[in-house]
Formats: structure tokens, sequence, C-alpha cells
């Protein structure tokens, strides 16, 4: 996607957007009931419960306040635990969960539409037929405020723990992750990382230091055809630039105008984003392993359920790679494979050396994925199970441990290798 799309995509993903579109819904709705009550018959001005509107509406509007209050400290609680329990890096994604966003955004819009219809009543905007219109919307209000409530007390459940935020990882890797194995370049021509040497002495470096999010393929492209040039991008989304970091290599001298719109299609933020980087993700759920498999937490079994998660992953059906080119004039190193394995394995192989629960379900789950993509897979797949082997092997003091997990690794032998 281009970066406006992407700009835009993380704006609707903040808590507050929902939250003010649902302000302004309901500031309109309440203000609604003014404008269409000359078309309201006579004979309904009496209707019985209209005259209730303002006791109604100032019920609203009090109990509103307490729930969005009650519900905001709800959610600072779940973020808290998610990165002290889980990872600091998995709470960004409870920020833009959908169900808690419409649920503040229903209890701050129900709070404001009977503000200001309370207001309005003061004034006498309204009339009687004005009240006849408020008394229906007002019902209207109060079912969706029931429903949203309903689902509300079901999502919080589950909302913040261990398991869960572990699955909100797991699907937001697999998005960027399919994309990448499908698009290993992600639409530009193959690059092994031989530059030219007409390229070498035109680097493009970044004015910030931070984390590069997203890259507007189409952007650089378009000035690239324009100035008849090859780009060879030196990072990707997730890697960390500075001034000293080459963001790409042109094969032309460019002009300051040339550099502005290419450095204008790439976006550098302070954290990295899930959307472009799989490995971010990967890492995220590497993360939540390794703590859970420290001392102070001792929770093998959260390991295992995060190698379970890898494999999925791994294992999800993804369409044979294109060899399509969106971008030709774009040159991008391809995807590896080992870098994603080292990504996930190495930190649970390592910190649960001494495990041999761990280590046993590891060894299943490497062949699982050896087994599963051959092509893909099988040499990362052996070259992670004999290292988690000699790992196993120097951290474990039983024997029958040791035997235990050499079982389980017999398929990628004959050969063991030392961490040396």
């Amino acid at each position: 996607m281009s970066k406006t799309q992407w700009l835009l995509r993380q704006l609707t993903k903040q808590l507050w957007f929902r939250s003010s579109l649902f302000a302004v819904l309901a500031v309109i709705t309440a203000l609604v009931a003014i404008a269409v009550k000359p078309f309201i018959p006579a004979s309904v001005s009496g209707l019985i419960g209209s005259e209730a509107v303002d006791e109604i509406l100032a019920i609203l509007a009090s109990s509103m306040l307490a729930v969005t209050t009650f519900s905001l400290n709800i959610m600072v609680t779940a973020y808290n635990s998610a990165s002290s329990s889980v990872t600091p890096r998995a709470t960004s994604l409870l920020m833009e969960d959908r169900t808690t966003q419409n649920v503040l955004a229903t209890f701050i819009g129900s709070f404001l539409y009977s503000l200001v219809g309370i207001i309005a009543l003061g004034m006498g905007a309204y009339g009687t037929q004005g009240r006849v219109v408020l008394f229906f919307v007002t019902l209207l209000v109060i079912a969706m405020i029931v429903i949203t409530l309903l689902r509300w007390i079901q999502h919080l459940a589950n909302f913040g723990s261990l398991g869960e935020t572990s699955q909100r990882v797991e699907q937001a890797t697999r998005a960027a992750l399919t994309e990448r194995l499908q698009n290993p370049c992600m639409g530009g021509s193959a690059w092994q990382g031989d530059l030219p040497a007409a390229a070498r002495p035109h680097p493009l470096l970044p004015e910030s230091i931070g984390y590069l999010q997203h890259i507007d393929l189409q952007r650089l492209n378009d000035r690239a055809d324009a100035q008849q040039v090859h780009l060879y991008l030196a990072a990707q989304p997730g890697s960390f630039v500075h001034p000293g970091s080459p963001l790409l290599w042109c094969t032309q001298p460019m002009s300051e105008e040339d550099q502005h719109h290419l450095k204008s299609a790439f976006t550098i933020g302070e954290q990295r984003s899930y959307e472009q980087d799989p490995r971010f993700g990967l890492c995220v759920l590497a993360e939540i392993a390794s703590r859970a498999l420290s001392p102070a937490v001792n929770d093998p079994g959260t390991a295992i359920d995060i190698i379970g998660r890898a494999v999925r992953l791994f294992g999800h059906p993804v369409p044979p790679a294109s060899d399509e080119v969106a971008w030709p004039r774009i040159f991008i190193r391809p995807a590896q494979i080992s870098d994603m394995f080292d990504d996930v394995f190495t930190a649970i192989g390592r910190d649960g050396a001494g495990l041999a629960e761990v280590q046993i379900r590891l060894q299943k789950s490497l062949q699982a994925l050896a087994l599963i993509a051959p092509h893909r897979y099988a040499a990362d797949a052996q070259r992670h199970s004999r290292l988690a082997l000699s790992r196993a092997n120097m951290a474990m003091s039983c024997a029958a441990d040791k035997t235990a997990v050499e079982r389980a690794a017999i398929w990628a032998l004959p050969e063991k290798i030392s961490c040396d």
C-alpha cells in the first residue's frame, strides 16, 4: 500500500479515532430531532413516555461517565498486565483492539448524546414534537448500550491474558509472514547483495534515527521510472536506520529534489511495526517464550505453546512464491528463511536448553516443518535441530533427559555439532 494509505490505516487504529467519530455522530443524532420535528404529526406529540425523556437523559449522562471511567481503568490494567506478563511489544496490539475501541466509543458517544440532549431541552429547542423524536432515538441508544455492555463483559473474560495476547501476536504475524513468503522480494527485482559500481557513490541517507516501518514501493518505482535509474534497497521494514546507514543506492547522482522525494517514501518510527515486518512478530513470540522460561517465571508450558504457534505460522498454506515483478527498477534482497528461524527458535532453544519437555517439543516441531515444506524449511530446520541438541547436551545433567532429546532429534543427525 502507499504511504498515505498506510498512514490512514495507522490513524484509524488509534484509540481516539473511533471515539471521536462516535462523539460527532452522537452530537448530530441529538440535534436531528430539532430538524425533523416539523414533520412529526401533532397527534403523536402527547405520546406516553416522551415527557420522561429529561430524566432518562440525565440517568444516561451520569451512568455513561462512570462506565467510561471504569472501562478506561480496566484497559490500563490489561495493558500493564500484558506488558509485565507477556511483553511490552505486544501492548500495541491490545490498544488496536476493535471491540475495546467500539465499547469506549459507544460509551463516550452516549454520554455526549445525552449531554447535548439535556442542553437542548433546557433551551426549549425541541418542542413537543421534537421530544417524541428524541424519545425514540434515546430508546435506540439504550438498546445499543445494553448490547455493547454484554459484548464488553464477554470480551473482558480473556482481554489482556497471556494466551489471548499471544494469539493476537500470532494473527498479526501471520498476515505479514504469508505475504513475505509469497513475495520474498516484496514485488521488486531479486538482488543478491552485489552492488553495481555505478551505484556505490550514490547512497541515500536518512535524516532521522529509528526503525523503518513502511516503504512506499510505488513512489520509489515512479521516481526511478521518471529518472531512468535503478534503486538498490539497503534497508527493509524492521531495519534500524541512522544517518550513517544508507536507505538505498541509486545508479545515478540524485538532486536534492530527488533525494527529498525518495526519502518521503520511507516511514521511520521509534518502534517496529507488524504490517510489513514479519520478523518483528516472530521476535515478539520468542520474547514471550523467553520470559516464560526465565527462572522468575518458570513456565515451560507457555514456551511449548509458542513453539506450536510458530509451527502454525510457518506451516500455514502459502501460495507458491510469485515470480511477477511489480517494481522492476527496485532491487530488494529476498527474505531469508534462516533469519526468520533464527528470530523465533534461537531464543527458545537457548533459554530452554535445560528442560527436556521444551527440547523434545522443539525437535518434533522442527521435524514437522521439515516435513510440511521440505524445499523451504528442511535445511534450516535441521540446522536448528542440531544446534538445539548441542545446547541441550551442554545444559542437561541427566543422562535420561539427554537420551530422550537425542531420540527426538535423530531425524536431523547423523552428525552432532558443537556450539563452538
